[in-house]
């Protein structure tokens, strides 16, 4: 049933502060987990990344994949296995990473968007991230496991991505980086986006995933914590309320703040116009961390 015409007008009313002030800045957004599978909820989404273009927003995409890697993993008879909330990735899978993200998922995000109006262009991140691989991580107690062709952001060559901007395009960018020989390494959708966001200084650095934010109690939803500082994060971790896959995704929060992002927002991307209420309304509906 629609809205009132005064009803729509007051939500109209209650952006305008907000398209003011964030008006001409940059937003780094990360969208990933099962919010991308339901192909009314991506779309959905896109429009919302096209009306933030639209209104004088620059915003940045970095995309995840994780679910439809593991299936193309599984048809190829591999069976995934994380680390840490990191998938192991060795050489016959790195190929497979490569092939779902570049070629699948960063092309029809691109196609979606520009189905609705709005510029977009795809840049694979191997093309703007400089890698290294990382070390062997901790399993349990003491167990060190090789994770493969995995790595972590040491530099990203932001030219592509500001000439993109200054173009009026929205960057899709794949969480993909290339080491120091041009070998592919694949990278944490979350780190690769907190780094990116963080070199970039963003006004706002938003995870849409398939939570809702950091919350006490993981079948709670009444348990959302709306707004966490970084002492805060620590005791949280401390007392293993944040766990699992949610730890990258806080860390490279974190970093992202520490380089000069002013805030980071962790919401739903199932929940219809989650990005627009988060960044348009005073309530929001998500988490924010402040430094």
């Amino acid at each position: 049933m629609a809205q009132p015409p005064n009803v729509r007008a007051e939500a109209l009313i209650e952006a305008l502060p907000f398209i003011q002030k964030f008006r001409g800045q940059l937003f780094v957004i990360k969208y990933g987990g099962s919010a991308m599978e339901d192909e009314q909820v991506v779309e959905r989404f896109l429009r919302d990344v096209v009306f933030l273009e639209a209104v004088g927003i620059n915003p940045v995409v970095i995309h995840g994949g994780g679910k439809a890697i593991t299936s193309k993993m599984r048809d190829a008879g591999l069976k995934p296995r994380f680390v840490n909330g990191l998938r192991v990735t060795d050489e016959q899978s790195i190929c497979i990473v490569e092939d779902v993200l570049d070629n699948e998922i960063n092309p029809a995000i691109v196609k979606v968007m520009h189905g609705f109006g709005g510029k977009a262009v795809g840049i694979k991140g191997k093309d703007v991230l400089i890698g290294k691989k990382l070390p062997p991580q901790t399993e349990g107690k003491s167990t060190k496991i090789d994770m493969g062709f995995v790595g972590e952001v040491i530099d990203v060559q932001t030219d592509i991505i500001a000439k993109a901007i200054a173009a009026e395009s929205v960057p899709v960018i794949s969480p993909l980086a290339r080491d120091a020989s041009g070998h592919a390494l694949n990278i944490n959708a979350d780190i690769a986006a907190g780094t990116v966001a963080g070199r970039l200084r963003a006004a706002k650095f938003i995870y849409l995933s398939d939570v809702p934010g950091i919350m006490r109690d993981p079948t709670d939803k009444e348990s959302l914590i709306p707004s966490v500082n970084r002492a805060e994060i620590e005791q949280l971790r401390e007392d293993e309320i944040i766990t699992g896959g949610m730890i990258p995704k806080v860390e490279s929060a974190l970093h992202a703040l520490a380089e000069g992002v002013e805030k980071v927002h962790f919401i739903d991307g199932r929940t219809p116009h989650s990005l627009l209420l988060e960044i348009f309304t005073n309530t929001g509906v998500g988490t924010e961390i402040v430094a």
